[in-house]
């Protein structure tokens, strides 16, 4: 199985952030950590979602902290047998004075050979731009990422709040991106707007990150069949942050059918408590879906692989 769509931050187990709170000076005493990094069916929009991030961002401090966090999600992926991953963060969120982004990367790649050799499991970093941030801290993201494109780094992202910062204002950090040769996908369509998805591939998106409001457009359903862009949908955490309410409004059977070659990942393992064979089932139980659509949706999702 392939995992394309997961966030390191929000994919780390219990066990790895009681290790990262000690070692940061962090107290947990008291705290109900599943209360803490989970959420669930009640969560009521993406901005509640967003708080279950706090304390793994508050943990990850350290170039260390990098390595035993992609540690800790490859072995959860190893579990259920997932062959090849792309992991995904922000490093501008955790430099400081004393922590610059190339050390958290180099952290982070460490983890990734270290993950490799103990778990067998094969996987890549994708490095996210944040979209509250100014474009020109985006963009040195996209320079630092070059220097270990093909080492590792495998792509760069944008994330963050998609409805108060349109994805144009960071025009400059895909600019340089293509300059430099480094692949990048975009979150966009979780948050209601065709017209970001458009935006990103007008930008030179060569995958969307969950394209939901796609839906809402016959003639970017179209293009993107007709020019295999591939969508990277998380059913679980799109239910849980309300980019859909239902799975019967849930665009899976119409993107297939259109022939958008989507791909189904976890997003955040933890906080939305799930994995890619609850994914799956998840689809199964509601639209019946046999194997040859599972094996259809994981080829999509070979072939979509930054490597």
């Amino acid at each position: 199985m392939y995992d394309l769509h997961c966030h390191l931050d929000g994919s780390l187990s219990e066990e790895c952030i009681k290790n990262l709170a000690q070692e940061a000076g962090i107290s947990i005493d008291g705290k109900d950590l599943s209360k803490e990094l989970r959420t669930d069916e009640n969560c009521e929009s993406l901005a509640e979602y967003l708080t279950k991030f706090d304390l793994p961002l508050k943990c990850l401090v350290s170039e260390n902290s990098f390595t035993k966090a992609v540690l800790d999600v490859m072995k959860t992926a190893a579990k259920e047998h997932v062959v090849y991953m792309e992991i995904r963060f922000a490093p501008m969120l955790s430099v400081t004075e004393n922590l610059s982004a190339a050390k958290i990367i180099e952290g982070a790649l460490k983890g990734l050979s270290m993950g490799r050799e103990r778990y067998g499991i094969d996987g890549n970093l994708i490095l996210c731009g944040m979209r509250h941030m100014p474009v020109e801290v985006n963009t040195k993201l996209v320079e630092t990422a070059a220097e270990y494109y093909g080492y590792g780094v495998c792509a760069v992202d944008l994330a963050g709040n998609e409805a108060a910062f349109p994805v144009r204002q960071q025009e400059g950090m895909f600019q340089k991106a293509k300059e430099l040769g480094i692949p990048f996908t975009i979150h966009a369509g979780e948050c209601g707007s065709a017209q970001s998805i458009w935006d990103a591939i007008e930008l030179g998106a060569s995958r969307i990150g969950h394209g939901i409001a796609a839906a809402k457009d016959e003639n970017l359903m179209r293009y993107c069949a007709e020019h295999e862009i591939p969508f990277e949908m998380c059913p679980v955490s799109n239910l849980q942050t309300k980019a859909v309410r239902s799975m019967e409004e849930y665009p899976f059977l119409k993107f297939l059918e259109t022939g958008i070659p989507i791909t189904i990942n976890t997003d955040n393992r933890t906080v939305s408590n799930t994995s890619l064979t609850k994914e799956i089932e998840l689809l199964q139980g509601y639209y019946g879906i046999g194997d040859k659509v599972i094996e259809k949706l994981m080829e999509n999702a070979r072939r979509a692989a930054f490597r």
